[in-house]
């Protein structure tokens, strides 16, 4: 295997097992969450936490009629939501665990009676303690897998995840499968770097459950942590507005789900395929998941596509020689 930029196999199969360890107590929460009953279940974070998120949302929404909603907090706390009251349990996001907008909506919805699930990066954050449940996952990755096994877990009790036992079984390999489509795509992520690190402006497009993917690695890692000028838009939105920015030169780089959704991105990618001569296209249908049916892939193509795009995000980091770390206003101004 080839030198990859800042990626250590070993390392990262160790940590990803290290959350999978956790099973057990991530699927108690779940039993003790339906054991209690609830009327719904509500989403909200900020920027990539909360895109982080957006997939499960999507998932309890096209997997079962449970009420569900998503908003990102602080419009929470600017608008309220109707449905959220007592009988709701709120899921949430943060790696730091005092991200402050989510903070301040943890606190608005503990005064209403709702149950907050939360999924932090760091143990005795203030989002733990204020949490009625929550999974620290430390320098442990894909925060996904714990909510795959929250969630679908969730679902399987409530009747709507038949198949959960063997997803639950098979995601013991999802590390090893990010690992090998981070090892796979590193030298197209590489180029892409190369090759577009300077565009002066571009255009990502996605949708259903990998459209958050989409969405967040637009704005948290080429907006906000390496300061290239993105546009993100959904496949289905892209032919209402953007196409009509398309033309040689342009940018484009779209992403394809193996969700329900799929269609949607194909359509983008033969009018992308004619129109501009800088585009490029990552579809999790081109790597492998061993271990994994085919049946769960649509539902994993979320977290296979953040594997796919960390490797730009990587590489692009190395071209550049601008630290992902970097900011100008995020947590260093008041605003």
């Amino acid at each position: 295997m080839k030198e990859m930029v800042n990626f250590d196999e070993q390392n990262f199969l160790k940590i990803g097992a290290s959350i999978y360890e956790k099973r057990s107590m991530i699927e108690h929460i779940a039993e003790v969450i339906c054991k209690e009953d609830f009327t719904n279940l509500f989403f909200t974070s900020s920027g990539g936490s909360q895109a982080m998120m957006d997939p499960f949302w999507d998932m309890v929404n096209e997997m079962s009629d449970i009420p569900v909603y998503r908003m990102i907090s602080a419009e929470y706390l600017a608008c309220g939501h109707n449905q959220v009251k007592e009988g709701t349990v709120a899921f949430l996001a943060s790696k730091s665990g005092d991200t402050k907008e989510t903070m301040a909506a943890a606190k608005v919805l503990k005064e209403k009676g709702v149950r907050l699930v939360s999924v932090i990066g760091k143990s005795d954050s203030p989002l733990e303690k204020i949490s009625d449940y929550s999974v620290v996952y430390g320098d442990g990755r894909p925060q996904e897998l714990i909510l795959y096994l929250l969630i679908g877990k969730l679902l399987h009790i409530e009747g709507y995840f038949d198949a959960y036992p063997q997803f639950a079984d098979e995601l013991k390999h999802l590390p090893q499968v990010l690992c090998d489509v981070r090892i796979a795509v590193d030298e197209k992520a590489k180029q892409y770097a190369q090759d577009y690190h300077k565009e002066p402006y571009n255009i990502w497009i996605g949708s259903g459950n990998c459209w958050p993917v989409c969405y967040a690695f637009a704005m948290c890692v080429l907006e906000e942590s390496q300061w290239i000028r993105t546009k993100s838009v959904s496949s289905p939105e892209f032919f209402h507005g953007t196409l009509e920015l398309v033309e040689k030169g342009v940018c484009c780089t779209l992403v394809v789900t193996e969700g329900k959704t799929r269609e949607l991105d194909l359509r983008v990618k033969r009018f992308l395929e004619t129109h501009t001569d800088k585009f490029t296209c990552f579809d999790t249908a081109d790597y492998p998941f061993a271990g994994i049916s085919d049946a769960f892939r649509g539902i994993l193509s979320p977290v296979v596509m953040n594997a796919i795009l960390q490797r730009i995000s990587k590489n692009m980091e190395a071209v550049t020689e601008h630290s992902l770390d970097i900011r100008r206003y995020y947590r260093v101004e008041s605003y």
